[in-house]
């Protein structure tokens, strides 16, 4: 009679339902995350497009604006021209010109922004154009720079055909 007194302990489940219990959990987060990430909306990101002319920009600050960058052009052909230049300056020059023009012309911070910017932007053709065959390759290539004269001629072209 001895045993009809005695207290049995609670009986004990074995580790291997323990992990099991938790596995159970870990997958069902898993799978409420996984649940979660597929459903939401997906982010876009939007690629401004190049900001209209100044408001207020009339046809005679346009037009100033526009010679006084033709003067700067011709100041640099002229200094390439005579010597006090190299075709790698000229060229850095040029582009230096060029990108403050559209940058007072438009408002895009064209001084401070890469080739890949500019076209992702959609800027003015003929900016891309002039950028990437003869400012680019002069400046950063080990080879002969494009020959200035042509870049002027790009960059007096972006400067009347801009807007």
């Amino acid at each position: 009679m001895s045993g009809a007194d005695e207290l049995y302990p609670p009986a004990q489940y074995g580790w291997g339902w323990i992990l099991l219990a938790i596995g159970v959990l870990v997958l069902i987060a898993g799978l409420a995350w996984l649940v979660v990430v597929l459903t939401r909306p997906r982010r876009t990101i939007a690629v401004a497009a190049a900001p209209p002319p100044v408001p207020g920009l009339t046809a005679d600050v346009a037009t100033v604006l526009r010679q006084e960058y033709l003067g700067a052009i011709a100041q640099i052909e002229a200094d390439y021209r005579s010597g006090v230049t190299d075709a790698r300056r000229a060229n850095l020059d040029l582009s230096r010109v060029v990108r403050g023009f559209v940058n007072e012309y438009s408002g895009i911070e064209a001084p401070v922004l890469a080739l890949d910017d500019l076209v992702r932007m959609g800027v003015h053709p003929s900016l891309i154009d002039a950028v990437g065959r003869n400012y680019y390759p002069s400046i950063f290539r080990r080879t002969a720079p494009v020959d200035p004269l042509v870049g002027a001629d790009a960059a007096r072209t972006v400067v009347t055909t801009w807007y």
